[in-house]
C-alpha cells in the first residue's frame, strides 16, 4: 500500500526534473546587461548666517584657591556680558575648564645632577563657546568680552543654522551633472541610456568654517571688530549605474 502512494509522487518528479535543468541552462545563458557608470557633484554656494566664538579667562596665581577665585570671577563678568549682547541661554554653554600646576625647573649645572621641577603656581583656565545668530552682532560681542576681561578667543567660526534644504538643492544638481556625463559618454560611444539601476549618494558636505588666529584675537583694542563672514560652498555627490540598451 505504501509503495502505490509513493509511485506517482516518484513520477512527478521525474518529470519536473528536465524542466528545472532547461530553466537553470537558460539562465546560465543569459548575458549580464551593460551598463554604464558615472559619478556626480553639486555645488552651491552660500552666506552664512549663524557664528561661533569662544572666550575664556586665564589666570595663574601661587595657589589653586587664589587662581580659581581670580578666574571664576572675570568668567562671571564675561558670561554676563555674552547674555547682556543677546546671546540667548541655550546658546551659551561652558566648552573647557581646567586646574593645572605651573613647574619651574631649575637650570643645571654642570657635573650636578637633575633637580626635580618643582610647582611655582597653578594656571586655571575657563572657557565658554557662544552661539551668535545675528552676524552683525558679531563684531560687538567679541569687542564686549575682551573689555570684560576674556584673554583666551578662538572663532569665529561660521556655519548655515538650517542646511538641509540647502543640501536637497546640492543632491538635485549631483543627479542632473550625473545624467549629463551619462548621455555625453553614451552619445560619443554610439549606444543609447535605458533605465537607472542603482543610485548611490556620497554624502553631503560642507567645508570647515574659517578660524580667527588665536593671536589676532588678543590684538583687539576698543575699536569696532571687523568681521567677514564670506561664502561657504555646500557639496553633494552621487554615483549612478545605468543601463545601456
Amino acid at each position: 500500500m505504501r509503495d502505490f502512494f509513493l509511485a506517482p509522487l516518484l513520477i512527478t518528479a521525474l518529470w519536473l526534473l528536465p524542466t528545472a535543468v532547461t530553466c537553470a541552462d537558460h539562465d546560465a545563458d543569459e548575458k549580464p546587461p551593460r551598463t554604464i557608470t558615472v559619478n556626480g557633484e553639486g555645488k552651491i554656494k552660500v552666506k552664512p548666517d549663524t557664528a561661533s566664538v569662544s572666550a575664556g579667562v586665564v589666570t595663574q596665581a601661587a595657589t589653586a584657591r587664589e587662581a580659581l577665585d581670580k578666574n571664576s570671577e572675570r568668567m562671571r563678568q564675561v558670561m554676563q556680558g555674552l547674555r547682556e549682547a543677546g546671546i540667548a541661554e541655550d546658546d551659551l554653554q561652558t566648552s573647557q575648564f581646567s586646574v593645572s600646576p605651573v613647574y619651574s625647573r631649575p637650570p643645571r649645572k654642570p657635573n650636578a645632577p637633575r633637580q626635580e621641577p618643582t610647582i611655582v603656581g597653578y594656571r586655571v583656565s575657563n572657557t565658554a563657546t557662544a552661539i551668535v545668530r545675528k552676524l552683525a552682532d558679531l563684531g560687538g560681542v567679541l569687542d564686549k568680552v575682551v573689555t570684560l576681561g576674556a584673554n583666551s578667543i578662538s572663532g569665529p567660526s561660521f556655519f548655515t543654522d538650517k542646511p538641509e534644504p540647502l543640501l536637497d538643492e546640492a543632491r538635485k544638481k549631483a543627479v542632473a551633472n550625473a545624467m549629463r556625463k551619462a548621455k555625453l559618454l553614451a552619445d560619443a560611444a554610439g549606444v543609447e541610456l535605458g533605465e537607472i539601476m542603482t543610485i548611490h549618494e556620497g554624502g553631503g558636505y560642507a567645508p570647515q568654517p574659517k578660524r580667527m588666529h588665536r593671536a589676532m584675537a588678543m590684538e583687539m583694542d576698543a575699536a569696532a571688530v571687523p568681521i567677514a563672514a564670506g561664502t561657504q560652498e555646500i557639496r553633494a555627490t552621487v554615483n549612478l549605474v545605468i543601463e545601456i540598451e
